[in-house]
Formats: structure tokens, sequence, C-alpha cells
């Protein structure tokens, strides 16, 4: 179950597919949704500039087109927050903001600097991932959402779960259980190598994991094609090599065809 959900935004165009698929979960968890946004301290406010969620209910069906605020929460169940956070790097600002107030769930688009080039010219969302403990729903530059602009309508169906033996599944799976159990999913744990991990239940059942063979970011993109969601249990980045290649998680959130949820487990 997701209590809470946090969207940081820059306003840009390239957020808004993740503003909506942030509204439609929090709306179908009935959960409180925070809008954020990091400003220079010298820099004015800009409220009018946040996403608008009336615009996008009413596009839903859900609001009539001159609602008052006040209809939000009582005909969807989500208490919409916008947030001020005055910092001169937007990373920090974030990453505190996310240390104190911990949300179940962290929604954010990313341009998807990858390799090099990401290492180079830094970006926010993976040095949010790096920093943070939070899980976190990523919309990369190539991902086809799950949420129907138009319509609303969600469809996720199948969730692929790479696993290995580092860092452990096992950690993960029961906040993967808790952050779709909303959700109507079937989950595929599959292992790109021959040596499985055993991967069990809350019970310590086994569960069934399929291998498949190649480079491991090259198979999971392939894999991808056929799924709405990839939910990727990792460590962060660990050496050098991931320094400059950028980690397993960031690489695919810039290369896959659909959302991945990075669900971050302790060392």
């Amino acid at each position: 179950m997701i209590n809470s959900i946090a969207l940081p935004t820059d306003f840009s165009d390239a957020g808004t597919t993740a503003f909506e698929h942030a509204l439609r979960l929090a709306m179908l968890n009935r959960s409180r949704l925070d809008l954020l946004h990091v400003r220079h301290p010298e820099e004015p406010p800009r409220w009018q500039a946040f996403p608008r969620v009336r615009e996008v209910l009413h596009r839903w069906n859900y609001l009539a087109e001159d609602a008052p605020v006040e209809d939000i929460l009582a005909t969807t169940g989500v208490e919409v927050r916008k947030v001020d956070i005055r910092d001169g790097d937007a990373g920090d600002g974030l990453s505190n903001y996310l240390h104190e107030h911990r949300p179940d769930l962290l929604v954010m688009a990313s341009r998807g600097h990858a390799g090099l080039e990401r290492w180079l010219k830094g970006s926010v969302s993976a040095e949010i991932l790096r920093e943070t403990l939070v899980p976190t729903l990523v919309l990369g530059p190539e991902a086809r959402p799950f949420v129907a602009s138009d319509s609303g309508v969600m469809e996720v169906g199948i969730v692929l779960v790479p696993v290995d033996h580092r860092p452990s599944p096992n950690g993960a799976i029961a906040k993967l259980q808790s952050l779709t159990s909303a959700l109507e999913v079937t989950f595929d744990f599959v292992h790109v190598g021959t040596d499985a991990p055993r991967v069990e239940d809350g019970n310590g059942a086994p569960l069934p994991v399929r291998t498949v063979e190649g480079s491991v970011v090259e198979a999971l993109v392939l894999e991808a094609d056929s799924v709405n969601l990839i939910a990727m249990p990792t460590e962060g980045r660990n050496g050098f090599l991931d320094a400059i290649r950028g980690s397993t998680t960031e690489r695919l959130i810039s290369e896959v065809g659909c959302p991945v949820l990075v669900l971050p487990v302790s060392k």
C-alpha cells in the first residue's frame, strides 16, 4: 500500500508523463501527492507553473471543468500539496526533503544521460537515486507510459523483475508486493546467466526464476519489449567502472522501453 507519493518537477514538458503516472497511482491508492520544485533562494516562487491537477482530472472525466480545488480530495481521495523548496542545488534540495519526509514512492522523469556523457554532465535523477533509499518509479526517455494520457486508464500486467545474487532480491520482494498491492500484476523473475539466485515469497517458499543469456543491459532491454514495467532491485553504484559507464539500473533507465521501478536494497 502506498500512503504518500512525491513528484519532483522542473516545470518542463519532459515531466508531464511522470506527473500523470504519479497522479493516477495516488488515486488508485488514495494517497497524498506532494509536487516538489526546487528553486534558487533568490528566485521568486512559481506556484502557477506547478502541474495542473484539476485540468488532468477533468480530461480523465473525474472532475467538472469548473470544479473547486476542494473537490480533488473529496472525489479522488488524493491530498495534493505543492512544495516549494529553496536550495541553490536541485539535487541537495530534493535529497534533503526526501531524507526528512520519506515518501513511500518517488516518481520522476529522466532525460536519460548515460555512460560518460551522464557522468560528465551529471543527472539529478541519478543523484537522487544514489543518495536516498526511496523506491522510485523512473520514466526514461524511451519509456512508453502505462497510464493513458487522454483517459487515465492504467495497464501494467506483467512486471519484469531482474534478479541476481547481489543484491539479494529477497530484501526487495516485500517492498515490491506492498507497492503494487493495489495493481493487478504478475511478477516475472528473470536472471541473466545460468546460475539463478533463490527467490522466496514472504513465507520462505521458492518462486520461479527464468534464465536468459546475453549481456545484462541488452538482454533486459529485449525482455522489456513485452512488459509495461521493470522492477529493479539495486545497491546503487559500485566501483570506478560503473562511475564511467553508469550502473546497470541507470543504463536500463536510459535505454529500456518501459518505466523502471527502482527498489533500493541496503548493503
